[in-house]
């Protein structure tokens, strides 16, 4: 084989890894919102996700990106183990078709499809015929590169080869075969590119099936190397996700070795069919399909293995994301989905210090002091880090229903710091009551309380509304009103404590710390207003305090 052929080879290999690349991103563009949503609403029976798993799969074109969706799911906490194990069992039937359709040889079509995909590409006037036209472009350069790649300019000159054709004849050993094919997908590092130069190596008659067999599961094993270097450095719940994915396909190695082995399992794959491409494909199928099909009545079991292997983390520090995950998110809508669910963290602490700070001010301690301080440093690390990662997102292309909330999160995120300044506002507040000895009235407290509780319910009911994204007219004037009474019980709590002055019923000092604690509470329901505010669908400006 001369250096002209190796480049030949090389140059087919890179045209068809182009195209697989190219196709998957272009049915992302097209579909990959549609597949998040799928994917988020419909797989809380692990069942219906392993169904979902492979419909999915079979759409995109990739088992890993698949994966990578469900890792982040499951950072984000809409899934959990046992669900995300459905899917990824799915994924493992849902990536066969890619050598379903080299069986089928379509490279016919090739040079149809790029013309096709190149003009729709070049002068589609909308964004989603640019992505289809992504979509048949890479369909056919992955063909052309594979009828490339079998011409007698590359691999067809094995053929008189002599040292390869010395090697097929006594390649036999399944030891050998799975370590090759773990290190062609690991170089690969597709499962579906390496079974595709497989099948044309077995359509030129230069790879027999007896060989091709152990190939094929080293392939597989080797499949889960793009997701292992993925999860290097990821959350626990990602490596969990890259260990079920490997433990599929180590259980169809475990089981088909000794049935390769001492049963006519190749003499029978190839009576199925004369067509070398086909009885690969049909070898692939059969590995990918038999153990996922008989690990799903224990889709509970091999999730709870996965928390048994891979323990939790021990983090050194609180300053840290517990949905969003840098490391494995190549999807900029599923990173959307984790940054949502890291911004409902951050409402759930904030709130936590708000209440903590003024029921200790009404109990008159500051007995959560550190924890309230503690939490301050979570929320301004949170703001300045998602704010960071966001515009990160922003650089990639999300769908503009995505990208107006990742807008939204903007305002939202900067409102829920300033409602934590307010909750750090009344702790300093009530310590320096307590260390000059102030006290209120009676009716200066129930005053107090009165627009506390008010805006701890308005700050609830707002959360609750961006969180559903869905704020209905009737809901969004009855926050309007919760607000509007916030503001009245402020201006009638200051006018009755200028009243008590009057009367000399309490102290200067006193009431200069109780105006200031009415306005941290009348604050608050301001920027709750304005996190409700932002639920809204068809509202284009946020209304800013």
């Amino acid at each position: 084989m001369s250096i002209v052929n190796i480049i030949n080879l090389l140059g087919g290999l890179g045209l068809f890894l182009f195209g697989m690349n190219y196709m998957s991103k272009g049915i992302n563009q097209v579909a990959g919102d549609k597949m998040k949503n799928m994917l988020e609403r419909l797989t809380r029976n692990p069942v219906k996700g392993f169904f979902l798993g492979v419909i999915v799969t079979a759409i995109i074109q990739s088992s890993s990106a698949a994966t990578v969706m469900v890792m982040g799911f499951l950072n984000a906490g809409i899934m959990d183990m046992a669900q995300a194990t459905g899917v990824i069992i799915g994924t493992n039937i849902g990536t066969t078709i890619t050598a379903v359709l080299i069986a089928i040889d379509v490279s016919a079509i090739a040079p149809i499809c790029i013309f096709v995909g190149t003009a729709l590409s070049l002068f589609g006037k909308k964004q989603n015929s640019k992505y289809a036209g992504q979509v048949i472009l890479g369909f056919g350069i992955l063909f052309f590169g594979l009828k490339y790649m079998s011409g007698d300019s590359a691999m067809g000159v094995l053929k008189t080869s002599e040292a390869f054709q010395a090697f097929i004849t006594k390649a036999n050993n399944p030891v050998l075969g799975i370590l090759i094919g773990i290190l062609i997908c690991s170089i690969l590092q597709s499962s579906s590119a390496a079974i595709g130069v497989l099948q044309v190596l077995a359509l030129q008659g230069l790879m027999p099936l007896s060989f091709s067999i152990y190939l094929i599961m080293g392939i597989n094993v080797g499949s889960v190397m793009p997701l292992f270097i993925s999860s290097i450095g990821a959350k626990t719940n990602a490596k969990r996700a890259v260990f079920i994915f490997f433990f599929i396909d180590f259980v169809g190695l475990c089981l088909f070795t000794p049935i390769a082995l001492l049963t006519p399992y190749t003499s029978w794959v190839e009576s199925l069919s004369t067509n070398g491409s086909v009885q690969v494909a049909i070898a692939h199928i059969i590995f990918k399909t038999v153990p996922a099909v008989l690990l799903v009545p224990f889709i509970k079991y091999v999730g709870k293995l996965s928390e048994i292997v891979v323990k939790p983390k021990e983090h050194e520090t609180s300053l840290r994301f517990t949905y969003i995950d840098k490391t494995i998110n190549r999807n900029a809508n599923i990173a959307v989905v984790q940054v949502g669910s890291e911004v409902e963290r951050m409402a759930k602490i904030v709130r936590t210090n708000y209440v903590l700070a003024s029921e200790d001010l009404f109990s008159g301690n500051i007995s959560h002091q550190r924890e309230i301080l503690d939490n301050e440093e979570l929320i301004n690390w949170l703001n300045h880090n998602i704010s960071d990662y966001m515009v990160t997102l922003t650089s990639h292309r999300i769908s503009g229903e995505s990208s107006e909330y990742v807008g939204k999160l903007f305002h939202v995120i900067t409102d829920l710091e300033r409602i934590g300044d307010h909750a750090l506002n009344i702790l300093q507040r009530n310590e320096v009551a307590i260390n000059q000895k102030l006290d209120f009235t009676e009716e200066g407290n129930r005053e107090l309380r009165q627009v506390y509780e008010k805006s701890l319910e308005l700050f609830d009911r707002s959360i609750g509304a961006f969180v559903n994204h869905r704020l209905p007219d009737e809901e969004e004037h009855e926050l309007h009103f919760l607000e509007d009474t916030i503001d009245s019980l402020t201006l009638q709590a200051q006018d009755n404590h200028v009243q008590r002055l009057r009367e000399k019923k309490c102290h200067t000092a006193s009431g200069v710390v109780f105006t200031k604690l009415l306005q941290d509470f009348e604050r608050v329901g301001d920027h709750s207003y304005n996190i409700a505010w932002a639920a809204r669908k068809d509202k284009d400006l946020i209304r800013q305090i």
